[in-house]
C-alpha cells in the first residue's frame, strides 16, 4: 500500500487560507459586536440557547485565569509558534486544516488581549456568544472544532509526518508472515 502525501503547497495553502479566513470572520464578528452591542444591549437569537450580549473577558475559557491574563497570553504566543512549526511539518492536508483553525482561534484571542491590554498582555478578550452557560466568540468555535478534528485524526489514524508514512506503507509481522508463507 503507497500513501501519497500532500503536495507541500497545497498544505501550506490550505493552513494559510484556514488562518486568514479564520482570523478575519473572528475580528470581524468582535468589530461588529463591539459596534452594535456595546450599549449594553442583548439579542435573542435562540432564545435560551444563544443571544447576543458583550463581554470583555480577561480569563481563558469560562473565566478561568482571570488573575493570570499575561500567561495566558504567553501560552497562546507558544501554541501559536508551535501550530506553525507542526503545520510545517505535516504530511497531511487534514492536519493542515485542523492546525489552521487552531492558529486562527489562538491568534484572534491573542490579538485582542495585546489590543485590549492596559500593561504588557492583560488585555480582554471580546466575547459575545452568549450560551447561557458561557459567553465566547468565532476564535473560540474555531479552537473547539480543531480540538475535536484533531481528536477525530488521531482515532482514525490520520498521518501526520514522514515517519507515520513509513509507519503504515511497512507490512506488519502478520503480513510479512502471510507474505513468505505464499
Amino acid at each position: 500500500m503507497t500513501i501519497r502525501q500532500g503536495r507541500p503547497r497545497a498544505r501550506v495553502a490550505v493552513f494559510a487560507c484556514v488562518a486568514a479566513l479564520g482570523l478575519v470572520a473572528d475580528q470581524a464578528t468582535k468589530m461588529w459586536a463591539q459596534a452594535v452591542l456595546g450599549d449594553g444591549r442583548t439579542i435573542d437569537v435562540l432564545p435560551p440557547l444563544l443571544s447576543l450580549r458583550l463581554v470583555h473577558n480577561p480569563g481563558a475559557s469560562l473565566g478561568f485565569g482571570a488573575s493570570n491574563t499575561w500567561m495566558i497570553s504567553l501560552l497562546a504566543v507558544v501554541a501559536s509558534v508551535a501550530m506553525l512549526v507542526l503545520a510545517w511539518r505535516t504530511v497531511s492536508t487534514k492536519w493542515s486544516l485542523m492546525l489552521g483553525l487552531a492558529f486562527s482561534g489562538a491568534v484572534g484571542n491573542l490579538i485582542d488581549r495585546i489590543a485590549y491590554a492596559d500593561v504588557f498582555l492583560n488585555g480582554r478578550v471580546v466575547d459575545f456568544l452568549d450560551y447561557g452557560w458561557s459567553i465566547g466568540n468565532v476564535a473560540d468555535i474555531a479552537l473547539m472544532v480543531a480540538g475535536i478534528g484533531i481528536v477525530v485524526l488521531i482515532v482514525i489514524g490520520e498521518p501526520f509526518g514522514v515517519k507515520d508514512l513509513a509507519d503504515m506503507e511497512r507490512p506488519s509481522g502478520k503480513d510479512a508472515a502471510e507474505g513468505g508463507a505464499l
